[in-house]
């Protein structure tokens, strides 16, 4: 028999309540991309759900901005509010913006994990050095908030190996629902607890990776992180619903996908009321298209001269990238002449 450190092997049932779950998350996902849907609408859908992310991962841990201040700190703008507390949303946004970059081939390796935590936690933290790095010392799990001791995590001499063996399980081809090796391997890395602090944090984002690399991101409509924030003592619970000595799963993965079926269902509701009434796919806009609606949705219009700045691109390619995305009717010209500027077509 293997030693437990060396391999991970997750245990769980598969409950009533758990196959329900994921059989509606299956179909709402189903919805929403067959959904037609304007794609000013999905990049604010998108925007969305990256802010609330980042307000409620952070709250969790007991940040004190205002999902209105992170959304301001989102768009570059000044708040009264603590250095630390700025620099831990602005981490975990930008860790979210780029979370494509913590896999290399659809596999997360020690190094990427490493530096996921260290983007998570950079500047914020007592030691710097304990930024990247795996703990030295014995910690426990609790709720910041009440006092309670959850459990306490595996040695220090156990966390690379734990870690890795997490990583080996992650990396492999899994037949399971994708939700499921998320769910999984969130309750794994906050059992482990490899790092001092910022653990609750990148098992969040890890979570939200390995979706991603499942294809089960749903475009980056949804977070759970809000289901989390919504009931901390629920969290913290199912957390703890574990048994210390079998490790047995079932309640906290009822608790996970239980959070992922009322996530997708607001973001199916939402898509539901957005959505044209035509037949047709989807309008398809290439990445540069995209970032330019990006631009106009955040600041409310954009200039040819902004776009060739943006791209580094001539004025004639500028005035074909426009020509095709009026021709889509994603965006309309107002002004005219020299003072001419774009914004998104009108519903």
């Amino acid at each position: 028999m293997k030693d437990e450190v060396n391999v991970f092997q997750p245990k769980f049932k598969y409950t009533h309540r758990t196959v329900n779950n994921l059989t509606k998350i299956t179909q709402a996902r189903e919805v929403i991309l067959n959904a037609k849907i304007i794609p000013k609408w999905e990049i604010s859908l998108r925007r969305e759900a990256l802010i609330r992310s980042a307000h409620s991962s952070t709250a969790i841990e007991g940040n004190k901005l205002t999902l209105e201040e992170v959304s301001q700190l989102a768009l570059g703008r000044k708040i009264m509010a603590t250095r630390k507390e700025k620099q831990e949303v602005l981490n975990y946004l930008n860790v979210l913006q780029n979370i494509q970059d913590y896999q290399n081939d659809g596999k997360v390796t020690e190094k990427l994990l490493l530096k996921l935590h260290k983007d998570i936690t950079k500047e914020t933290l007592d030691l710097p050095s304990d930024e990247e790095n795996y703990r030295k010392v014995q910690v426990v799990v609790g709720n910041k908030f009440t006092g309670e001791v959850v459990f306490t995590p595996p040695k220090t001499e156990k966390v690379p190996q734990l870690t890795k063996a997490l990583l080996e399980w992650i990396n492999q081809e899994i037949e399971l629902h994708p939700v499921l090796i998320a769910g999984l391997s969130h309750y794994e890395f906050v059992r482990i607890h490899p790092f001092v602090d910022g653990n609750g944090r990148t098992a969040r984002a890890l979570a939200t990776l390995i979706l991603y690399i499942r294809d089960f991101d749903i475009k980056r409509f949804f977070t759970l992180d809000d289901y989390y924030d919504s009931d901390r003592k629920a969290y913290y619970a199912a957390l703890k619903s574990v048994d210390k000595n079998t490790l047995d799963t079932t309640p906290w993965i009822e608790y996970f996908t239980d959070g992922v079926l009322i996530s997708i269902n607001g973001v199916k509701k939402k898509i539901l009321s957005l959505s044209i009434k035509k037949s047709g796919p989807q309008i398809a806009l290439t990445k540069k298209q995209m970032k330019i609606m990006e631009k106009i949705v955040t600041n409310g219009r954009i200039t040819s001269k902004e776009i060739q700045e943006m791209f580094k691109i001539s004025r004639q390619a500028v005035h074909k990238e426009l020509k095709k995305m009026i021709e889509l009717s994603v965006m309309e010209p107002r002004g005219e002449g020299k003072a001419v500027y774009y914004v998104a077509k009108a519903d």
